[in-house]
């Protein structure tokens, strides 16, 4: 059996901070991307991923820190200069030029030759299956086509990293996934390096080898898709990757792998991760863990506030006394008969289904 063929480092930032004036956009922000990985930049809108993908591409020089590519600073290395390119959320088409010339629109500025021209600008075309679209002009390309000439235009130049900010978010839900497995299979198939930005949690985890989360210009987490959604480092992590309840507690005593803790006057058994011993605590709860059961079994007292269908199953939010926000819970369609909205219901889940994080007193 053959080894894994060890990866080498693309991409180095090394703490880079940037502001806009009095706004502090990045602070300190150090992180380390292989050759051939798809690393997405997740967080909420403003909270500084944008910026770094145009520090790294060149469009912006940070106020301070280093930007390495393939062991050479280009810290003060114009965008033009740097083996990388970017897709943006836009396609941005060229309208007077047929998919064709826009595909090829950096070789001829490179003054390739014809002939390497028209193979290259083939190859790329059939990598993201558009052969045939060759001579016709943006207005006859649905969006996702036009997304698909944009990320070829990108690929053609053959960057040492591609950058894409927010590719699929003005595509409608099918685009975008039928998109998203495109760039999974252009991805494999090409071998780059993949630095990906997105607001949308739901994306991220799908098409990411590693996801660095963001929150206020700083790196909260970074970890593959299934590390952070069952094991998130914040309060921060874990509500934005994957919607997930945090509930504070307090931890009463700790033994062997298990937390008793004390939650709005009822004691449960969790499972606790080393490090962590008596005082205040948050419980991360994800939803689809969340079990709605009759009101003569044991769990907390709460009552249905809202419901909603999701296709594969019902969302609800469950308003429990003492608590100031609803728990949110999933259940699958085939469960059976949605909980209507005004029931009184409990509210319980398994013990090894939840984690701990730290709390700070009066947080």
């Amino acid at each position: 059996m053959t080894a894994p063929q060890a990866r080498t480092q693309a991409l180095h930032i090394e703490n880079v901070s940037h502001r806009y004036g009095r706004v502090t956009a990045l602070e300190n922000v150090s992180l380390d991307i292989e050759e051939r990985e798809l690393v997405t930049l997740l967080g909420p809108s403003g909270c500084g991923k944008t910026t770094l993908l145009r520090i790294i591409a060149g469009f912006v020089r940070p106020s301070e820190g280093r930007v390495i590519l393939e062991g050479r600073d280009v810290t003060r290395v114009p965008a033009h200069r740097r083996p990388v390119n970017m897709v943006f959320q836009r396609s941005t088409l060229f309208p007077h030029l047929d998919v064709f010339e826009n595909v090829a629109f950096g070789l001829r500025i490179a003054r390739l030759p014809k002939d390497e021209v028209a193979r290259r600008v083939g190859e790329v075309l059939a990598l993201v299956r558009l052969q045939g679209f060759d001579r016709r002009r943006a207005h006859e390309l649905s969006g996702g086509q036009m997304q698909r000439v944009a990320l070829a235009r990108a690929l053609v130049n053959r960057p040492r990293v591609l950058l894409l900010d927010e590719p699929l978010s003005a595509l409608d839900l099918k685009i975008r996934l039928e998109m998203e497995a495109e760039l999974r299979r252009v991805h494999r198939e090409t071998g780059a390096t993949f630095v990906y930005v997105t607001h949308d949690q739901r994306e991220a985890l799908a098409l990411s080898d590693r996801i660095v989360v963001f929150d206020q210009g700083r790196i909260e987490q970074v970890g593959t898709p299934d590390g952070i959604y069952h094991a998130p480092g914040s309060p921060f992590a874990a509500r934005f990757v994957g919607d997930a309840n945090v509930l504070p507690v307090e931890i009463v005593s700790v033994g062997e792998g298990q937390a008793v803790v004390e939650l709005v006057g009822a004691r449960r058994s969790v499972r606790c991760e080393e490090g962590l011993g008596p005082g205040p605590a948050w419980l991360v709860l994800r939803p689809e863990v969340v079990r709605l059961l009759p009101e003569s079994a044991e769990g907390l007292p709460g009552t249905v506030i809202d419901l909603a269908f999701r296709g594969a199953g019902y969302t609800y939010r469950i308003e429990v006394p003492g608590l100031h926000e609803p728990i949110k819970a999933e259940t699958a369609a085939e469960a059976g008969a949605p909980v209507v909205v005004g029931s009184s219901v409990r509210v319980g889940w398994d013990s090894t289904s939840c984690g701990l994080l730290a709390r700070e007193d009066g947080a």
